[in-house]
């Protein structure tokens, strides 16, 4: 049985948020490094950074948070696992869900590499829907 290592970022990334952690340390594979990029160019994240420790490689990534927030815990980065690997979702690029209107993106996996709702819109392609990010 393998594991969901999409959810394990999304998980990592949403109890970081909660807990008000400035950093997060995840594993880095192809996949998490592409979407920790795309999170990035978003505005979701400050800063990644790369690092190695006994040959396992690691990224280390900066929430960015409102500062001097007061009150009750609120997240700022919510995340949403969309296909998951008992239930595959694919959409074709007319059927891809706009999330809060266009505030929010959609990840997702085609053939040409994993990008943004936006991305797979203007190239005309669709594909299997990883997660909602708003």
């Amino acid at each position: 049985m393998g594991r969901d290592t999409i959810a394990d970022i999304i998980t990592s990334i949403r109890n970081a948020d909660m807990n008000r952690k400035g950093t997060v340390r995840i594993t880095s594979t192809n996949m998490t490094e592409k979407i920790v990029k795309i999170l990035l160019r978003e505005g979701f994240l400050e800063n990644v950074r790369k690092h190695q420790e006994n040959n396992k490689s690691f990224l280390v990534l900066t929430l960015r948070h409102k500062r001097n927030r007061k009150g009750p815990s609120r997240t700022i980065l919510n995340l949403k696992r969309i296909s998951r690997p008992g239930l595959r979702v694919y959409s074709n690029y007319q059927g891809i869900p706009r999330i809060l209107g266009g505030m929010g993106i959609v990840i997702l996996s085609t053939s040409r590499g994993i990008m943004t709702d936006r991305e797979a819109r203007l190239d005309g392609i669709g594909g299997e829907i990883l997660c909602y990010i708003w």
